[in-house]
């Protein structure tokens, strides 16, 4: 359930993943990403998101610590099951088609007004 916001806000969940763009045989190319936004994400969150390059590192479950050019995928929404379905989707689906160990998912209760 989402905490009560102060008067002209509105409860939203805040969804911020983390997607490590090594892949077997290279790295997931920037066309690859901008096609896995727009058929993926985007149909499962049409409302709207925002993405952003970043770097980072990793530590495998081999215990070896990478270091890798990444995506982070932002995104707001109301804490439906649908939507938290959605995001395990998205984690599911980037994964598989890009050969990952893990996406990182960070969740937060926040209060906006628009």
């Amino acid at each position: 359930m989402i905490k009560p916001c102060a008067g002209g806000q509105q409860p939203y969940v805040s969804e911020t993943l983390y997607f490590g763009r090594d892949k077997p045989g290279g790295e997931v190319s920037s066309e690859e990403w901008q096609n896995f936004v727009d058929t993926v994400v985007t149909p499962r969150f049409p409302q709207g998101l925002t993405v952003w390059p970043a770097y980072g590192q990793w530590r495998m479950a081999s215990g070896e610590i990478i270091q890798e050019g990444s995506y982070v995928l932002h995104v707001m929404h109301l804490g439906e099951p649908v939507s938290d379905v959605a995001i395990g989707e998205i984690m599911e689906s980037y994964k598989n088609n890009f050969q990952q160990e893990a996406v990182l998912r960070v969740q937060d209760e926040v209060c906006v007004s628009f």
